[in-house]
């Protein structure tokens, strides 16, 4: 802070009050203002260290969560792929065997839409009230019309009601104004046609399909009535409630998108083909090997001290003697040690995934993972080892469990740094109490020395007095 001190001589005394008073003070504050400047400066490198954990420790997370998505499995032990995607694609999981498979796609699974009588006075023709019974499969979804309804306003009733149950409703006018309202349901498969009752006017049974130009007052399925998937692996007929065709080849899920070229009979089979997918796994090997580098790195690099000018290791990083950065590691390093899921493949070392005993970041050694990979069987192991048999024992997910009592709110970073904080907020408080004592000892050694410099100046003016009253009486005594 600024010295209240005037620089200048006491005009009494000749001392130069300022720089006495200054040296006083300074002497009196420098252990503490030592202190508290230590201090702050260690607090703030270990909040900004917290900081950038919590950021490393983020995107390790998002590592193993992207390498473990359940659509997309990284460590997939198996490839299949299509030669049409536009007609069908597919996936493969651990149980799946290398192979090929000739697919034809001759229909696809719908879903019911029905339409009721034409109404002639469009969209806002009353509709009477009670309860709507849309039935489907044996289910009933009842809605309540309430009195005053429209063909607009059961319409939003519908919606309303049963969104989650997968029905809809709209309302389609034709060129004469009449409207329709037309219900459909995203359940697909044979069995699945909707039919509605309870209210006049509204009765539709979706079992009769209507026609291409269907009179007034007829309901009943629009085009066609709900059916199953049909498809053809290898020649032998398969059937689905729904387009994503799963147990039919076992460890691989067809997802259908549209009907194979051609006329029935002579339509153009996909071929499906299921391989081995090494180059795949190692690259996502190569991945996950990275992302714990390179936390690695992170933490080593916040936790070890760094040599000064003259090559000592003296300059403190944020955590440097700070127990959590080891504990933290060793939680990461022991899921690679741990059997988890267990199985043929049960630790990373057998692949080839070496820990350098220098540095500790891990490596590949190819040779070691192609020899492994040629076992019969070893890529469904990998996908295990990796992705567990739960959401809980495969190492992706062991490995962002390790980290999260670090990471969550509330967890050990997050203790840390309200910690820290606290100490800040205590440091500003002893700065400010330091302050406040400077100012006040400066004013009382100022007031002292002025008061000092005050009297010095009294003494000497006395002292002058007396010398010249003395010196005017020898004066005197001379002339005489």
């Amino acid at each position: 802070m600024a010295s209240p001190i005037l620089p200048g001589s006491g005009l009494g005394s000749g001392l130069d009050i300022g720089a006495i008073v200054t040296a006083l003070v300074n002497a009196d504050k420098s252990a503490k203002q030592t202190q508290i400047d230590t201090q702050t400066k260690t607090n703030s490198l270990k909040i900004s260290g917290v900081g950038s954990l919590k950021s490393a420790l983020a995107a390790y997370q998002k590592s193993m969560a992207d390498l473990n998505k359940a659509s997309s499995p990284a460590f997939a032990g198996f490839t299949a792929t299509s030669d049409t995607p536009a007609v069908l694609g597919a996936t493969s999981d651990k149980t799946a065997v290398p192979g090929t498979y000739s697919v034809v796609v001759k229909n696809l699974a719908t879903g019911s839409k029905v339409a009721s009588a034409a109404f002639a006075g469009g969209a806002a023709s009353a509709i009477p009230s009670g309860t709507l019974k849309i039935s489907q499969n044996g289910t009933d979804y009842p809605v309540t019309i309430p009195a005053n309804a429209t063909l607009q306003s059961t319409r939003d009733a519908i919606n309303t009601a049963q969104a989650a149950n997968g029905i809809s409703a709209n309302i389609v006018t034709d060129s004469t104004g009449s409207s329709r309202l037309v219900i459909s349901s995203n359940k697909t498969g044979a069995g699945m046609d909707l039919s509605t009752s309870g209210i006049a006017g509204l009765e539709i049974d979706g079992t009769q399909v209507m026609g291409s130009t269907p009179a007034a007052g007829a309901s009943g399925a629009v085009s066609a009535r709900s059916m199953d998937a049909t498809l053809t692996i290898d020649g032998l007929t398969v059937t689905s409630k729904t387009n994503t065709v799963t147990g039919a080849i076992s460890g691989l899920t067809l997802n259908l998108n549209t009907v194979s070229p051609g006329t029935p009979g002579s339509q153009t089979p996909a071929t499906v083909s299921v391989a081995t997918n090494t180059a795949g796994i190692q690259t996502s090997l190569q991945t996950f090997i990275d992302a714990y580098n390179t936390l690695k790195k992170t933490v080593d690099t916040l936790s070890k001290a760094t040599p000064d000018a003259d090559g000592n290791l003296t300059v403190s990083a944020a955590f440097t003697g700070d127990s959590l950065p080891r504990s933290l590691m060793a939680d990461v390093r022991a899921q690679l040690t741990d059997n988890g899921a267990g199985g043929q493949l049960a630790v990373l070392s057998q692949m080839g995934v070496l820990t350098d005993n220098k540095t500790g970041l891990l490596t590949l050694d190819t040779s070691v993972f192609n020899k492994r990979m040629e076992t019969p069987g070893m890529a469904g192991q990998v996908q295990q080892l990796f992705s567990g048999t739960d959401d809980k024992n495969g190492l992706l997910a062991r490995m962002t469990a390790a980290v999260d009592p670090y990471v969550k709110t509330g967890g050990l970073l997050d203790q840390r740094s309200s910690n820290l904080t606290s100490l800040s907020s205590s440091l500003q408080k002893q700065q400010t109490a330091l302050d406040l004592h400077v100012t006040s000892l400066t004013a009382t050694l100022t007031a002292k020395y002025n008061a000092m410099d005050l009297l010095v100046g009294q003494m000497k003016a006395t002292a002058s007095n007396i010398t010249s009253f003395f010196s005017s009486l020898n004066a005197q005594q001379s002339a005489k």
